[in-house]
C-alpha cells in the first residue's frame, strides 16, 4: 500500500481536531476468560494481529499538490508496541473500573506523527473478564469501517483473512490503460455537476436549519476536553417484538427510547423540557454494497427528538414519522447531509475552515446519536469470546453527549460518550435508556399502561 490522498471528509476530520476536543471514535470490547489463556498471551495475540492490518501502518502527512492536502503513507517506522498497550483495573467491579478506565483513556488525543490509533488491553484479575479498547482517528475510519478495520483482531476473522491471503495465486487482471473512456469523461463531467447543484441544494438548507439562539444547555455546554463513558444493554429479542407490534424499524424504536431516557433525565435534574426539542444528528452511511471503503462516506439526518412529548408511544410515532419524511427526502438532501459539503471544498478550505466549521456544528444539532453495525456471527479473541460491544462516537466541539449502539449476541449494547464536566450524570442517564426501554417494552407487549413521565 503506497501513498494515498485524504479523502475530502477524511480531510476535514483530520482538521476539526484540537487537544480540547479529540476526533476519534472507538468501541469496548468485552471478553469472557478462557481456561489457559493468559493476559500476555493476548496481548501478544493483539499485537501480531494489529500489526497485520495494511491500514493500521499509515500515518497522515501533509503533501505539496494538492496545496493544503495530505495524505495517508506507509509508516517506515511502525512499531506496533507503540500503539498497543496493557492497562489494569484495580477495582472490584470489572465492569465499572473498565469503563472508567476507558473514559480517562478516551480523553488523550492521539499523536498526528504516527498511524492514528491506539488499542489497549484493559484486564483485571489474570482468569477473570478483560477488555480491548479501541481508538480510531475519524480520518482513518467511520463506523463501518471501523468495524472492518478492527474486525481483523478476531479470531474468526483473521483466519479468514490469511485463508484469502494464501489464495492470491490467480493470475492478476491485466491493468486498464490510464486514458479514460470518451463516455466515462461524459459521464464524469456531468456527475461532477450533479454533485455541485446537490451541494448548493445542502448549503441552502443548513442555512434554513441553522439556529441563531445557542443558549447553554446539557448538552452544548463549554467542552473541557474531558471524557466520561458509560454503557447500557437492552433485549434484541424485545426490540424486534416492539417493532412487530408498533411498526417502523429497530433505529425509530432506539431513537424513541433516546428522546425517552433524556426526558426521564432532564426529569430527574429537576429541568422542565424545553420548548425546543433536542436535536439529534443521525448518520447514514453512503456506502454501496461491495463497494471500497477507502475514505470516509457519511451523510446524515437531522431529527428532533420528542422529548416534550409525555407518552412513550407517542414519542416512537414521533420518530418514526420524522424518520419517514428523512428517508423519502433520502440521505443527500437537507441540512443533515452537511458532510457532502466536503466533497466540494479545496483543500485548503479544510485546513483553514476547520476552526469555523467546528464551531458551527452547534447551530446545526445538539448530540450524536448512530447505530453500528456488526457482524452477526459468535466473535473470540484467543478463544475467549467477546461477550459485548460497546460503540463510542466522538463529540462535535461544544457538544457535550454522543450516544452509539451496536447489536451482537441477541443484546443492544449501548455506549455513551459525554464530555466529563458537563455531564458528571451521565450514569443516570444510561441507566434512564435502560429504564425507558423496559416502560415500552411493557406497555407494548406486556398489556399495561405506562404512566407518563411528567
Amino acid at each position: 500500500m503506497g501513498t494515498e490522498l485524504l479523502a475530502p471528509l477524511d480531510l476535514a476530520f483530520w482538521h476539526l481536531e484540537s487537544d480540547a476536543h479529540p476526533m476519534h471514535l472507538g468501541a469496548l470490547a468485552v471478553f469472557a476468560p478462557a481456561p489457559g489463556v493468559t493476559p500476555p498471551h493476548v496481548l501478544e495475540l493483539l499485537r501480531t494481529r494489529a500489526a497485520a492490518i495494511p491500514r493500521l501502518r499509515m500515518r497522515v502527512r501533509d503533501v505539496l499538490l494538492p496545496v493544503g492536502g495530505a495524505a495517508w503513507t506507509v509508516d517506515k517506522d511502525f512499531d506496533v508496541h507503540r500503539h498497543v498497550r496493557r492497562v489494569a483495573v484495580d477495582e472490584g467491579d470489572f465492569m465499572a473500573g473498565a469503563t472508567r478506565l476507558a473514559g480517562e483513556l478516551m480523553e488523550q488525543p492521539l499523536g498526528r506523527g504516527l498511524p492514528p490509533w491506539q488499542m489497549y488491553l484493559i484486564g483485571g484479575a489474570d482468569d477473570g473478564p478483560f477488555a480491548v479498547l479501541v481508538k480510531l482517528h475519524h480520518a482513518l475510519a467511520d463506523g463501518m469501517r471501523a468495524v472492518a478495520i478492527g474486525a481483523g483482531i478476531f479470531d474468526e476473522i483473521a483466519a479468514a483473512t490469511t485463508v484469502r491471503s494464501a489464495a492470491r495465486g490467480r493470475p492478476a487482471v491485466p491493468p486498464r490503460s490510464w486514458l479514460p473512456d470518451p463516455r466515462e469523461v461524459a459521464g464524469m463531467a456531468l456527475g461532477r455537476i450533479g454533485e455541485v447543484g446537490r451541494a448548493l441544494g445542502v448549503g441552502a438548507s443548513v442555512v434554513r436549519a441553522g439556529r441563531l439562539d445557542l443558549r447553554s444547555t446539557a448538552f452544548t455546554a463549554p467542552s473541557s476536553g474531558t471524557r466520561r463513558l458509560a454503557t447500557a444493554d437492552l433485549d434484541a429479542t424485545a426490540l424486534q417484538r416492539i417493532r412487530r407490534a408498533e411498526g417502523g424499524t429497530a433505529n425509530d424504536i432506539l431513537l424513541a427510547v433516546v428522546a425517552g431516557a433524556l426526558r426521564r433525565w432532564m426529569a430527574e435534574r429537576g429541568e422542565a423540557p424545553a420548548a425546543t426539542d433536542p436535536r439529534a444528528l443521525v448518520p447514514v452511511s453512503r456506502r454501496r454494497p461491495g463497494g471500497a471503503v477507502s475514505g470516509n462516506r457519511l451523510s446524515a439526518y437531522l431529527l428532533d427528538l420528542p422529548v416534550g412529548a409525555a407518552d412513550p408511544r407517542e414519542r416512537l410515532r414521533a420518530v418514526r414519522r420524522a424518520m419517514d419524511r428523512n428517508k423519502a427526502a433520502g440521505p443527500l438532501k437537507g441540512a443533515g447531509a452537511v458532510a457532502v459539503l466536503a466533497d466540494q471544498l479545496h483543500p485548503l478550505a479544510h485546513r483553514f475552515g476547520a476552526p469555523l466549521a467546528a464551531n458551527a456544528a452547534r447551530m446545526l444539532f445538539d448530540l450524536l446519536v448512530t447505530s453500528v453495525p456488526l457482524p452477526r456471527s459468535a466473535l473470540s479473541l484467543g478463544g475467549c469470546p467477546l461477550s459485548a460491544l460497546y460503540p463510542m462516537a466522538p463529540l462535535a466541539r461544544g457538544q457535550s453527549l454522543a450516544v452509539a449502539l451496536s447489536t451482537y449476541g441477541g443484546r443492544v449494547h449501548v455506549g455513551l460518550v459525554a464530555d466529563g464536566k458537563a455531564l458528571p450524570d451521565l450514569d443516570r442517564l444510561a441507566g434512564a435508556v435502560q429504564e425507558e426501554f423496559d416502560e415500552l417494552r411493557e406497555l407494548v407487549t406486556g398489556g399495561r399502561v405506562a404512566a407518563p413521565v411528567s
